[in-house]
């Protein structure tokens, strides 16, 4: 039992220690989740799950792909799609029948299948997981549109495909003599009424029991949790893996319902999926045995390639013809569809099943699944970012600034940072604070940015980094607060002068935002100081004019509010920065014209202080 939980440990850690690898590096975290399970599984031996927790293994994947799923149900709210429902509904009802049909005309003829296997398998290749899809979206920065399609895509078609499979494998089952047609008819149809209505139903029940307060809120997510792994269970009774798809619509029931506290819930299941998706990628990853990919030879390589630039990319193009869709969407969509857990899961599941009825190439279909999932999350995953570039599907090049609060001061710094390349969105509610902006060609967000509307609107992945300036410090900290978990905590910050504990009014130090000054200054302070001519500079630095040459042609009043370094990373002068502006880097400072400014050799560093 010990040894069992030290690789429990060490699946743990070394999963997160993946992530933040490739966090570090820049690169896909799924890269790095295969490559230690490979270390840990195939290259050392250490770790063979399927053996280590025996009859536990398969129901654990199980549930975990039941957990993850019902998260990303979560985050696929209708109001986000209204630009591209029709392309989803095509790709879903239309794209996945076809790549289904044309994978298992690969397998057959290909891979030299049986077309029993070849049917099951080609149907799990539906699945595009969003096990792999979600961790790529938040790198990749796509704009709304295609990241929208990719995610609902990979979330509704993951319990789809596996509800093909098992169609497939009944409709193998009647021929084979095992089941009849009609018992096959009964068992589809039941599993689907149950996983659509029971879904809905537990969503709904969920939502009305939350409102109406009969469950505290200690207890939601726990209960929540718990519902989930009910509902899955419940469900794969009545037909195995219908469960995946009745926790995917218990969890779009929910994030279509007008529950207060679904941000916390949902921050908690990401949370919780990261962990599972670390764990998962390195269990099924070293579980693998090498040798079973090794003895395919090149009708595997021949398969792939066919799934990858044949069979995926003709079945989006035919399916979204006609469509609102343009030719990027639809040339990105038909290349990027990484497969992952669930498709590995799944076909472990009926190669077994296969092989035990029979069918000799049955224990293929896992071999040539994790052949397809391996070159998709390595070629797509690293492509990405590249090819969404090239098609102008990026939603910035760089990373951006999003303020809170149309000002004279904000319209001055968002001036002076589109001037130099760094993207800037301006929101407020009140449309006479934001006119001028927009008439300065600076981009404004009309609304409320707390609001559920602007949640759907903008997108957030855009933005590196946030600045409430408007003349409420209360507000500017409830803005920080918020977004500091989506952000990151030490990203956001607030104008406004710190308050002492002792003060009456003071906020707890767990609440808003960091400094962007120091000493701070509030609304008025920066209204006084536009008036008195104070205004933004930015100014390149060089080897020959250095930090220290800058400091000293500027007025002790100039704060040095953030700069822009080489490769256009942003560093703010009150953030945890350890280093001070290099050669390269363009300074962006707030203060007395330099003209008036008075040099000299100690000048005050006050704006560089770091917090």
């Amino acid at each position: 039992m010990e040894h069992l939980a030290t690789k429990i440990a060490i699946i743990g850690i070394a999963g997160i220690a993946a992530q933040w690898i490739a966090w570090r590096l820049r690169i896909p975290g799924i890269a790095m989740l295969l490559l230690a399970g490979f270390i840990l599984g195939p290259v050392t031996g250490y770790l063979d799950p399927a053996q280590s927790f025996g009859d536990l293994y398969r129901p654990m994947i199980a549930l975990a792909v039941a957990v993850i799923l019902f998260e990303g149900g979560l985050t696929l709210n209708f109001s986000e799609i209204k630009e591209t429902s029709g392309g989803v509904r095509r790709i879903v009802l239309i794209g996945g029948p076809l790549v289904w049909l044309f994978s298992t005309l690969a397998g057959h003829y290909a891979a030299g299948l049986t077309w029993p296997t070849a049917a099951i398998l080609g149907a799990i290749f539906v699945i595009t997981g969003p096990t792999v899809i979600m961790p790529l979206l938040r790198q990749a920065q796509l704009s709304q549109r295609p990241a929208s399609l990719l995610r609902w895509e990979a979330i509704v078609n993951d319990p789809l495909g596996a509800l093909y499979a098992v169609i497939a494998f009944e409709v193998f089952l009647v021929v084979h003599g095992s089941h009849s047609a009609a018992a096959v008819v009964t068992n589809v149809v039941s599993a689907a009424a149950v996983a659509v209505i029971g879904g809905y139903a537990a969503g709904k029940f969920i939502g009305w029991a939350f409102i109406r307060g009969y469950v505290p809120e200690f207890l939601k997510a726990p209960m929540l949790f718990a519902t989930v792994l009910g509902v899955y269970a419940i469900s794969d009774i009545v037909l195995e893996e219908s469960g995946l798809l009745t926790v995917t619509i218990m969890g779009i029931t929910l994030a279509n319902s007008r529950l207060a506290s679904l941000g916390e819930m949902r921050r908690f299941k990401e949370t919780v999926t990261v962990l599972l998706v670390s764990g998962l990628f390195i269990m099924l990853t070293a579980s693998f045995d090498i040798n079973q990919l090794t003895a395919l030879g090149w009708r595997a390589v021949l398969f792939v390639v066919l799934i990858l630039v044949v069979v995926r990319p003709a079945a989006i193009f035919l399916s979204t013809i006609g469509s609102t869709l343009n030719w990027k969407e639809r040339s990105l969509v038909a290349w990027i569809a990484p497969r992952g857990i669930v498709a590995v899961a799944v076909s472990g599941l009926f190669g077994n099943a296969l092989t035990q009825m029979g069918i000799e190439d049955g224990s293929r279909m896992t071999a040539l699944a994790f052949a397809v999932v391996v070159a998709t999350i390595l070629l797509h995953g690293f492509s990405l970012g590249p090819l969404s570039s090239a098609l102008g599907l990026k939603s910035a090049e760089s990373p951006g600034v999003l303020i809170a609060g149309g000002t004279q001061w904000t319209q001055a710094l968002s001036e002076k940072l589109t001037e130099i390349g760094v993207p800037v969105l301006v929101t407020d509610s009140n449309w006479n604070h934001i006119r001028d902006i927009r008439l300065a060609n600076v981009p404004v967000h009309f609304g409320e940015l707390l609001s559920e509307a602007a949640h759907h609107s903008i997108s957030f992945n855009r933005f590196s980094h946030l600045i409430a300036a408007t003349d409420n410090d209360s507000y500017n900290s409830l803005v920080c607060t918020e977004f500091g978990p989506e952000i990151g905590r030490s990203n956001v910050f607030q104008i406004g002068k710190v308050r002492d504990d002792i003060e009456r009014n003071a906020l707890h130090f767990t609440l808003g935002g960091r400094p962007l000054f120091n000493p701070g200054m509030d609304a008025a302070d920066l209204r006084t100081a536009i008036w008195k001519g104070h205004t933004f500079q930015a100014t390149g630095l060089t080897d020959e004019f250095d930090f220290s040459a800058y400091q000293s042609t500027r007025s002790k009043e100039t704060s040095v509010v953030l700069w822009v370094e080489s490769n256009g990373t942003l560093r703010f002068a009150q953030g945890r920065n350890k280093n001070e502006p290099r050669s390269g880097d363009t300074v962006v400072a707030f203060g007395p014209p330099t003209e008036t400014a008075t040099p000299s050799p100690n000048a005050d560093r006050t704006g560089l202080q770091h917090a």
